[in-house]
């Protein structure tokens, strides 16, 4: 288990005409693998491709067509499953999940109901307030995703689109331990966070490879923790479930406007049926769909034409020996090694690529100005720290790069709507940007002149500054002739500085000024300083 240092967030409360209600939420999320063929076919799962493109005779449920199991997609969730700290199961099976819908040609969804790969996990929620929750994980299991039902080419008719039939799924089920709707948003986004680290799942939202049913349901303060004790059920609300979310500004939308229903419904002397409901964002309302199926009216039984999966422990050991640095420990070592706070170690591991950019930003930054330490080296397929930096160095320059990564770039590709890796200023020029700063050739005015330089045309940092003559100025005695003229013909301002030593600024201003912005600024302070205390 993880070791919880953070203070629980307080669960949501929303106020009822009678009553003070809690909020209790379980998430299954369902998470397309990152593989190039399907589950139990050879067929590709390239997205965007023409419809009915992507499929195999077994995905058609064409007659006498048998699955295949994909191994690669078994490793994928043994991965993701290592990745949440969670129980692998080296036997596990296949289940034939019964229903009837056009974009499902078999007629059943092969899943795994009795016995699923993975089993118990955890993935600790960190919030911005300083607090954090760890969400247990109930189950991963495998199963295919159905097709796509297309309304809104013809007045008349539906089509079919069966390209997503038979694309791998990990379906991640939650224990009910959120208890909010931010905190909802907080565990979709560390799970995404995790996968994409892991290199399982894209997480891509927009393209419905990774989307949420969220189950909502309300409780009397004291409840939760009556169950909290027993795992008795009975002491919380009847849920129902929100089908398909794949936004996470739309799903703490649902959990608040479904909680509300809940509550206004339960006030008024009525009873919550456990059903499955749709969101509508324009009107800010759930919508019943069906009642909420229970496993015996899905008709599973064991799939026949798949025998149980058995794995080895060596192939699972072997699997998790290979594991990538994963977001919490990488988190830890930004905070340790680079010596940076909390917040900015969050912002930087946020994204996998986000923090490959600053490491190696640091790793060249480092590179130039002490030939002889110890430098840090990545193995690329890994992420995984094979070397180490001089930690004095490291946290000096792991904070400069971290303050230039975040707010310089981060915030020019924020406003030019741009990733990190749409990025035209590469970790090697920043790092650039970064040795010209702490070797005293540039000031921070005069590196922001630079930045914008090479954002916008790009070229090395070094030759750049030395071609158009921006180097600092450094010489004290060309400093201190500039400021001697400065004080001469301002002999007013002087009187008021001696008085009131807080005015020294306005002297430091005008020898920058005068050198165009290249002076050393602690230069320009201290003889500004010694000048005028004389």
């Amino acid at each position: 288990m993880l070791d919880l240092t953070y203070e629980l967030p307080k669960p949501k409360v929303i106020a009822g005409a009678k009553h003070d209600w809690e909020l209790v939420i379980g998430m299954e999320v369902h998470a397309q693998v990152s593989s190039n063929a399907k589950l139990f076919s050879g067929a590709s799962t390239r997205f965007g491709a023409e419809p009915n493109s992507n499929v195999a005779f077994v995905d058609a449920a064409m007659p006498g067509m048998l699955p295949v199991i994909n191994e690669y997609c078994v490793e994928q969730a043994v991965r993701t499953g290592l990745g949440l700290k969670a129980d692998i199961n080296l036997w596990s099976a296949f289940d034939r999940k019964n229903y009837f819908y056009p974009d499902l040609p078999q007629g059943y969804q092969i899943s795994q109901l009795y016995h699923p790969i993975v089993g118990e996990g955890e993935v600790l929620v960190e919030l911005g307030d300083g607090t954090a929750r760890n969400v247990r994980v109930e189950r991963i299991h495998m199963e295919q995703d159905a097709g796509k039902s297309i309304h809104d080419m013809d007045p008349n008719m539906s089509f079919v689109d069966l390209n997503r039939t038979g694309v791998c799924l990990m379906e991640i089920v939650s224990r009910p331990d959120i208890r909010g709707p931010e905190e909802a948003a907080a565990y979709i986004a560390k799970l995404r966070q995790i996968m994409q680290y892991l290199g399982t799942c894209d997480g891509n939202m927009q393209n419905g490879n990774l989307r949420a049913d969220v189950n909502v349901s309300v409780c009397l303060p004291g409840q939760y923790e009556k169950y909290q004790e027993t795992q008795d059920f009975s002491h919380l609300g009847t849920r129902c479930e929100i089908k398909n979310m794949n936004s996470m500004r739309f799903i703490q939308q649902a959990i608040e406007v479904e909680a509300r229903r809940q509550i206004a419904i339960i006030e008024a002397g009525g009873k919550i049926d456990q059903e499955t409901r749709l969101y509508d964002p324009d009107k800010g309302e759930t919508r019943s769909m069906r009642s909420k199926e229970e496993a015996h009216d899905y008709r599973y039984f064991p799939d026949p034409d798949l025998l149980p999966l058995e794995i080895e422990q060596a192939w699972v050991d072997d699997i998790a020996a290979n594991l990538p640095e994963l977001p919490d420990q990488k988190k830890a070592r930004f905070i340790s090694d680079f010596g940076l706070s909390d917040y900015d170690a969050s912002v930087l591991t946020a994204e996998v690529e986000a923090a490959s950019y600053f490491e190696t930003v640091v790793m060249n930054a480092i590179d130039a100005l002490d030939d002889s330490g110890e430098f840090i080296v990545y193995a690329t397929s890994s992420s995984k720290p094979v070397g180490s930096f001089d930690k004095v160095q490291s946290r000096d320059v792991g904070k400069t790069a971290a303050n230039w990564v975040i707010n310089e770039l981060f915030g020019r590709l924020k406003k030019d709507d741009k990733g990190i890796s749409d990025s035209s200023v590469t970790p090697k020029q920043l790092a650039g940007i970064i040795k010209l700063i702490r070797s005293d050739a540039i000031s921070g005015k005069i590196a922001k002149d630079l930045f914008e330089i090479v954002y916008t045309t790009g070229g090395d940092p070094a030759q750049i500054v030395e071609e158009r003559g921006m180097k600092q100025v450094t010489d004290t005695g060309a400093i201190e002739i500039a400021l001697d003229e400065i004080i001469a013909a301002n002999p007013a301002q002087v009187e008021k500085a001696k008085v009131n030593p807080k005015l020294a600024g306005w002297f430091v201003g005008q020898v920058m000024k005068a050198t165009g912005g290249k002076a050393n600024p602690k230069a320009v302070n201290e003889l500004v300083a010694k000048k005028l205390g004389d």
